[in-house]
């Protein structure tokens, strides 16, 4: 870690910089946190699924000084995309800065398994190390305040562009601690970890609390059934995490009857709803008698709520636990910002040292989110139960929860408007069984256009992250609009799941 640590110093990156890094849970990934937080710069995280349209924007967005990233994942080739943003990279002499007329602050690439034109591989960044002294790494350590920002992660908006959210150390290693205790995590647990280090989920509920407890991690570069099931038993995991859907395949995997389960604890649940059938099965078949489920956002940090490894299990079934230490939580009216008392739907906002610090850049929004005095609104409807325990009822806002992803129907709308064929659009959620929500684009065409699912399909997939896609398509002639011809998304949900394919996806029930 002071081996890297040295090297980006050495490649300019000062304190305050941002330093992004674009990767599956590999070593490069850990390395390049400890290092670059440990120097007082900021780790940008990077989607793995990102394609060309949302990288450039984020990197841009972020005013991203060095780039560390592998050669690609699953259907997104990160070469190609680098290239085709700085085509300066193919005449760059190595070892010089970058000036990229796309990405005017992007100054050094870093590849982690090939060799290609004007980019660092991992082995020359280290060497880098050699023009800096670790002392250097010592003194910018001791400059760091716990309210700096140590990291930016980006969620899609309502706007339809994704925001930066500034998260702090103080923010991170206090949430990931109290994570941990909520676990009871100790030196004797071993933790796999399958969840996306890009993600809170990963950085911040399975590393940072791991850290914080003397855990040991077995990091597994992507999510994968029957890697997972093997890991499981060779390493004698006793902890671990995943969206529902995780779980789910895990649970109908071949392999899964010659898993050895017996050291087996605890882990998290969370991402999506949890359906309350997989929670029970999770406990009685895979031996984790003490899983809990945690709720909360990236811009909390991720965690408000969650419960305990002492709470019953009907508890830990039927809802995302009590606030965790620090943090305050309540449920207001939606309208008049007034709290509401025990067993009242209202809008879940939360106060305390886990809020962000604000989304990078954009103050307007910073102050949509979070009200004058600290409260962040989460725009999730919820309910207090009499002993303090919440419950999730619902989505103010229009946000998707497909497999654990947060997508937002605005920014994919946003760029089917652009298919030369579309009139208009409107994205939903779906019912799904396998993922929680599904995606549903209903497309008005221009007058006399004729177009197929599939060609909608294949525009959306071709410029962006493949979860972004939407499943299903629909042609409509209009959508139902109130007297002040506001589009009802609700309508829209509420006809799609009256179809035949969605009644019983729909009837799921989750905490």
């Amino acid at each position: 870690v002071d081996t890297f640590a040295r090297a980006l110093i050495s490649m300019g990156v000062k304190q305050g910089d941002h330093v992004a890094i674009w990767a599956t849970n590999v070593p490069q990934w850990y390395i390049t946190f400890w290092a670059t937080v440990k120097i007082g710069a900021v780790l940008v995280t990077v989607n793995t699924a990102y394609k060309i349209h949302e990288l450039e924007y984020l990197l841009r967005q972020s005013d991203t000084h060095t780039l560390v990233m592998t050669d690609g994942y699953k259907d997104s080739d990160y070469v190609a995309i680098i290239n085709e943003i700085c085509p300066e990279l193919k005449s760059l002499e190595k070892g010089k800065p970058l000036h990229a007329r796309r990405l005017p602050f992007l100054r050094n690439v870093i590849t982690c398994e090939s060799d290609r034109p004007g980019c660092y591989t991992w082995e020359e960044a280290l060497a880098q190390a050699e023009r800096t002294p670790v002392e250097a790494v010592y003194r910018r350590a001791a400059m760091i305040n716990k309210h700096d920002v140590c990291n930016m992660q980006y969620t899609s908006g309502t706007t339809g562009f994704p925001k930066g959210v500034m998260l702090t150390h103080y923010n991170v290693v206090n949430n990931g601690k109290a994570i941990g205790d909520c676990m009871d995590l100790s030196t004797a647990d071993r933790m796999m970890i399958q969840v996306p280090m890009f993600h809170c989920f990963g950085m911040v509920l399975a590393m940072t609390a791991s850290m914080t407890h003397g855990v040991t991690m077995s990091p597994i570069p992507a999510f994968s059934p029957k890697k997972g099931l093997a890991c499981i038993t060779k390493e004698k995991i006793t902890a671990f995490h995943g969206v529902p859907t995780m779980f789910i395949a895990m649970l109908g995997h071949e392999d899964f009857d010659k898993t050895d389960f017996s050291h087996m604890r605890t882990g998290i649940m969370a991402g999506s709803p949890c359906p309350i059938k997989v929670m029970e099965e999770v406990i009685s078949k895979m031996h984790m008698d003490e899983i809990c489920i945690t709720y909360g956002q990236t811009e909390a940090s991720p965690a408000t709520t969650m419960s305990k490894t002492t709470d019953s299990i009907e508890t830990r079934v039927n809802t995302v636990g009590s606030a965790i230490f620090g943090v305050e939580c309540k449920i207001v009216d939606p309208e008049t910002y007034e709290e509401l008392p025990d067993n009242v739907d209202g809008e879940f906002v939360a106060r305390g040292y886990n809020i962000m610090k604000g989304y990078y850049k954009m103050p307007e929004a910073t102050a949509a989110a979070i009200d004058k005095d600290g409260w962040l609104h989460t725009g999730d409807l919820a309910r207090r139960l009499p002993d303090g325990n919440y419950k999730i009822t619902g989505r103010i806002k229009d946000m998707i929860i497909r497999g654990g992803e947060n997508i937002y129907p605005k920014e994919i709308e946003d760029f089917i408007y652009t298919h030369p064929k579309v009139s208009d659009v409107q994205v939903i959620g779906v019912p799904s069984k396998q993922y929680g929500e599904e995606i549903m684009a209903c497309v008005i065409l221009k007058p006399g256009e004729e177009c197929t699912a599939e060609e909608i399909k294949e525009y959306v997939m071709t410029h962006m992250a493949k979860h972004k896609t939407p499943r299903y398509v629909t042609f409509v002639d209009s959508f139902p609009m109130n007297a002040a011809g506001k589009i009802l998304k609700y309508k829209m949900r509420e006809e799609a799941e009256k179809l035949p394919e969605f009644i019983e996806a729909s009837k799921i029930e989750t905490a």
